[in-house]
């Protein structure tokens, strides 16, 4: 098993922008994550370096704790994670949370234009692909869709399938589901609409487009 990130390696990676893993260091220490497989250097300019998902993986970890020091109980990663709808505890809502949105849908944009190989930004790229539920809630949440309650009320909802690149999209009535909907569209996603056989209850099936 290779050894973990220094203390210093591990604060580079934790303080990478959210969603896209770009890195802020100096050149030794993201030679150092080159390195060790937990960050590339992309070949254009201005040659940012990221997270690759090793990378991604080591953040989104514990932090292991230091022999000499204490970790506060309930300590957080600092991850920024979109919300879907459903959390028992969704945290604070203001202008902190509107800007930490905007930010990561932001940099999604930019990995979508980085990643996508025509660079186009209007449909999702790879990291989406692979994180279906988290990236259709990000597209909700930042285009001002309020997410649902812990009791699943009042907004929408965003969950897994069993159908590959798909995921669910509830909502308290067909007016939200179809500004759902819209709003997915517009961010790069196929939509239908249908119907549960046993409640009747309608609800997206949302999947990333290709083209």
């Amino acid at each position: 098993m290779s050894r973990p990130p220094t203390a210093a390696q591990r604060r580079v990676i934790d303080d990478a922008e959210p969603v896209t893993g770009r890195l802020r260091g100096t050149p030794a220490q993201l030679a150092a994550l080159v390195k060790r497989g937990l960050a590339f250097r992309h070949p254009r300019p201005p040659h940012d370096h990221f997270l690759t998902p090793a990378g991604h993986r080591i953040r989104e970890a514990p932090p292991e704790p230091e022999p000499a020091a204490e970790t506060p109980a309930g300590a957080g990663t600092g991850v920024f994670a979109a919300r879907v709808g459903g959390e028992a505890e969704a945290g604070a809502d203001g202008p902190a949370r509107a800007r930490e949105v905007h930010s990561a849908w932001q940099g999604l944009l930019e990995l979508r234009r980085m990643t996508n190989p025509d660079g186009a930004a209007d449909r999702p790229c790879g990291w989406e692909r692979t994180h279906l539920v988290r990236a259709a809630a990000l597209a909700l949440e930042a285009a001002g869709h309020r997410p649902a309650g812990p009791d699943a009320s009042g907004g929408y909802r965003v969950r897994a399938t069993p159908q590959p690149e798909a995921v669910a999209v509830s909502a308290p009535d067909d007016g939200t589901l179809a500004a759902c909907a819209a709003t997915l569209e517009k961010a790069g996603w196929q939509t239908g609409a249908h119907t549960e056989p046993r409640t009747r209850a309608r609800y997206l099936l949302a999947s990333p487009r290709r083209r």
